[in-house]
């Protein structure tokens, strides 16, 4: 239908996260019709990213690549006998906007479905479970609780029980965030308040 450039692009699009491919056509026709500065511009951003953002050796958030940890991680006043994991770094960023959780946390880099086994292999699951037998190597205390706050999906709980059975065998307690979040609702998108209950309700 369009030419092959224009549907190889689309074809990139469609590959971010929520991106369908309608939404990736829109995309490829505003930078189409953008002045060749902004198109200069982005290209130039997204090398620049690239080039510049590593994850910390703790966590996974991004930081500049002359870093070697988060400013949560490096934070002394911050509990770091206690690791909150997440799905995805927006996910911490909106939990660190309630001002409600002081521990560190841990980004997972997604979830897995229960029916696709090699989900298990994209996310970091046995990176936690070496923070937790090993903290020490990581400049950790011995950990005392882990907090699942994977999204209230499908794919969230099979992540929440995958996580739960990797730290069985642990003398760490295991809990995962409650009541707030919604069936289905991601903590991205929830609310302050919405969040912060389901840190205080965590079980």
């Amino acid at each position: 239908m369009y030419p092959s450039v224009i549907e190889k692009l689309i074809r990139c699009f469609s590959r971010f996260p929520t991106v369908g491919p309608k939404t990736a056509t829109r995309f490829v026709f505003f930078c189409l019709s953008s002045p060749q500065e902004e198109i200069d511009s982005l290209i130039n951003n997204l090398q620049e990213l690239k080039k510049s953002v590593k994850s910390c050796e703790i966590c996974f958030r991004s930081v500049l690549k002359n870093e070697k940890l988060c400013s949560v991680c490096e934070n002394k006043k911050r509990n770091h006998e206690t690791i909150c994991v997440v799905e995805k770094e927006a996910d911490l960023v909106s939990i660190e906007k309630t001002g409600e959780y002081k521990g560190i946390y841990f980004i997972l880099g997604g979830s897995v479905s229960p029916l696709r086994k090699d989900d298990f292999k994209k996310i970091r699951g046995e990176d936690l479970r070496k923070r937790v037998e090993d903290p020490s190597s990581f400049g950790l205390p011995e950990i005392k609780e882990v907090i699942i706050a994977t999204n209230q999906t499908t794919e969230g709980d099979a992540t929440a029980i995958y996580i739960s059975r990797i730290l069985e065998k642990y003398k760490v307690k295991v809990t995962r965030i409650g009541r707030g979040l919604p069936t289905g609702g991601e903590i991205e998108y929830a609310d302050e308040e919405t969040v912060s209950s389901a840190l205080k309700n965590r079980r």
